[in-house]
């Protein structure tokens, strides 16, 4: 289940608690991030190769790259035992914006985004049928968990995909991890 927390940016001690879908998506409507839910086309296996998980969404995926020309489509999948799990975590917990939006939809498992908009964060839960797109120029970060576990198709309008901007700022610092 998808779970919205809302914090003032000063203080990580206290959250507004939100989960119902349609809250969830109007507090994100709000930042300007849009939020929905997926289902697949046909069932997956979790050890599905990316051309049958594509093929699974290829109706959203593909509506999606029609309207904001997206040029290459690409699938993570990051468990408990990848060698590099520590340095893809590290890589996206520093609040950082991209030059274009962040498109990625949960094919399985879950993640956390942060997202640092007008004096507040909001710490969004995503799992499994949960499509996210944060704007371009919207500071945010993301927390995969210690043992991540999790399958996502990204979406990019550039071949290079997203490049982080690191605000400097040290507020992710500050708010609770996914596991804690």
């Amino acid at each position: 289940m998808s779970i919205l927390k809302i914090y003032h940016e000063n203080d990580p001690s206290e959250a507004q608690i939100y989960k119902e879908f349609d809250e969830i998506t109007q507090f994100m409507e709000g930042i300007g991030v849009c939020f929905q839910r997926w289902e697949a086309q046909k069932p997956l296996s979790s050890e599905a190769p990316q051309e049958e998980i594509l093929s699974a969404y290829r109706t959203p995926v593909d509506q999606l790259c029609q309207e904001y020309g997206f040029k290459s489509v690409d699938i993570i999948s990051v468990k408990p035992d990848h060698p590099e799990k520590q340095a893809l975590r590290e890589k996206f917990l520093s609040e950082h914006t991209h030059s274009d939006f962040e498109v990625r939809f949960f094919v399985e498992g879950k993640g956390q985004f942060y997202l640092h908009a007008q004096g507040k964060v909001y710490a969004l839960l995503c799992e499994q049928g949960d499509f996210l797109s944060v704007p371009a120029g919207l500071p945010h970060w993301f927390d995969m968990g210690e043992n991540p576990n999790l399958t996502c198709i990204r979406l990019f309008t550039t071949p290079e995909g997203w490049v982080a901007n690191f605000t400097g700022n040290d507020i992710a610092d500050h708010f609770p991890r996914l596991t804690q």
